[in-house]
């Protein structure tokens, strides 16, 4: 929904889709929280120790913009409390360093909630939501706090793409999509005609994301992104959530207790948050709501209207497994060398098992997600769509190999290096120092393997002799420290 250490990205609206909402699938699996939507163990104190000196501030009338002011109520600590979820916010500062995320701006920032939501009403007016709804809907919002630690979690052990392709795809999982598929075969046929998205995907997302319905969170959208609006380093960002939630609210497609989900606002049987939903969410039944979380011809028809605006390409796969020869150069291994595969197969790489491949005309990049000790892959266009759905490499090939599993296919046919630990935290940060002290790395150390650090790897490995494949292993590490 940062899942592991060689796939950390930067926050983008379309990861709040459904970056918080796979978390949910993998926690509950393997109860492991990573990430900025996924940490669920907080520190410190009470919850709401401060809550006492800003009673007086909160419960004070909103100021009443000019004209269509409907000035929201705000509630009463003691329904903060009560409502909230189990586990308290920790009352410390962000792992961000943003100055949003201090205590401090946090516990001022809650202390204006109440103001803070009024002062949306002019816009959500502007929007077509009535007065009375937008009293109705915000009458019995509180700021969530708990939200501000789930936000600015920083794991210190995060997970191998082999570790998470075994946590999403599972026999239990595909046993469960196949049967999805089957039941419900007539609808998955008309979407697939309608919109030209391959129905294994549309089955896999709605796996992954959900568990095919029975997980996707319990708080509720509009008060989660309420908080996040209101609160926090991404307000901007959320205000358009929230207001987008009203909307929603307000023509009645969703009701509140079904717009539960993740603490980011991502619910639905495939996570849509506010403002997808708004732009992709189709009526496929005609029954005049569109419905994303119970409604089964809507749930499939909206997740493939997104992928179909994303550029799916019908007839196509998302990509291929391939074996990459000894002494390989692997700065063709970089998203933006786009070579047909014809090129690749001049470069020595093959489809892994011996098959052929089907176009050599096709374009494709060369993904080696662990590395030279690791199977390769081939990404056709359509590996891009599904980053679109959730920008992390690791996510996109788990939906590929999962709705490959559902419609037949294989386990991938060459082995993981599963021998490799995945860096900590403060190894990688040691990571980043040790290149840093030798030339290679001009950033500033803060633990995370983005593309500036897998750039200076790669150089680092080039003139030491190693396989430039930007893999930040164990190994790596023991030779950068000189052992």
């Amino acid at each position: 929904m940062r899942k592991m250490a060689r796939f950390e990205r930067e926050e983008s609206p379309w990861l709040m889709v459904a970056g918080a909402a796979l978390t949910l699938s993998v926690v509950t699996a393997v109860s492991i929280m990573a990430g900025p939507a996924h940490g669920q163990t907080a520190s410190g104190r009470g919850p709401l120790s401060w809550i006492g000196d800003i009673t007086g501030a909160i419960n004070q009338p909103a100021a009443t913009p000019p004209r269509q002011a409907a000035p929201s109520p705000a509630p009463a600590p003691r329904r903060m409390a009560q409502a909230g979820s189990a586990k308290e916010w920790s009352g410390e500062d962000g792992a961000s360093g943003h100055p949003l995320m201090t205590a401090d701006a946090i516990r001022n920032s809650a202390a204006n909630f109440g103001r803070c939501v009024a002062g949306f009403w002019p816009e959500a007016h502007r929007r077509g939501v009535s007065e009375a709804s937008f009293r109705r809907f915000t009458a019995d919002l509180y700021p969530d706090l708990r939200i501000m630690d789930l936000m600015d979690s920083q794991p210190e052990f995060t997970k191998s793409v082999w570790d998470y392709l075994d946590i999403l795809v599972t026999d239990a999982r595909i046993a469960r999509g196949r049967e999805v598929l089957a039941k419900n075969a007539a609808t998955f046929a008309a979407v697939e005609k309608a919109y030209g998205v391959d129905r294994y995907i549309i089955a896999a997302i709605w796996g992954i994301e959900s568990n095919y319905g029975t997980q996707g969170g319990d708080r509720s959208v509009l008060n989660s992104t309420a908080t996040l609006a209101c609160i926090g380093r991404r307000q901007g960002y959320f205000k358009d959530e929230f207001l987008a939630a009203l909307e929603i609210l307000h023509h009645g497609d969703l009701t509140p207790q079904q717009m539960r989900g993740s603490w980011a606002g991502a619910f639905g049987a495939t996570q849509f948050m506010p403002t997808a939903f708004k732009k992709f969410a189709v009526d496929f039944d005609r029954d005049g709501k569109r419905n994303t979380v119970d409604d089964v011809p809507d749930i499939i028809a909206s997740t493939a209207a997104k992928f179909k605006k994303d550029g799916w390409s019908q007839g196509q796969t998302w990509g291929y497994e391939v074996e990459v020869p000894r002494g390989f150069n692997y700065l063709h291994a970089d998203r933006t060398k786009n070579y047909t595969i014809g090129q690749w197969e001049q470069l020595g790489v093959r489809r892994a098992g011996g098959k052929p491949f089907p176009r050599t005309g096709d374009k494709a990049f060369l993904l080696a997600p662990a590395g030279a000790d690791g199977p390769g892959f081939l990404m056709l266009g359509n590996f891009r769509s599904i980053m679109r759905y959730n920008p992390s490499e690791a996510y996109a090939l788990a939906i590929g190999h999962f709705a490959d599993r559902l419609r037949g296919g294989q386990p991938f046919v060459q082995e993981w290096p599963r021998q490799e630990r995945v860096l900590s935290r403060d190894e990688r940060f040691e990571l980043q120092q040790l290149l840093a002290r030798r030339g290679f790395y001009r950033g500033e150390p803060d633990g995370t393997l983005g593309s500036e650090t897998k750039k200076a790897l790669r150089s680092y490995q080039a003139a030491a002799g190693l396989p430039a494949d930007g893999f930040a292993s164990s190994g790596v590490l023991a030779r950068l420290r000189g052992r």
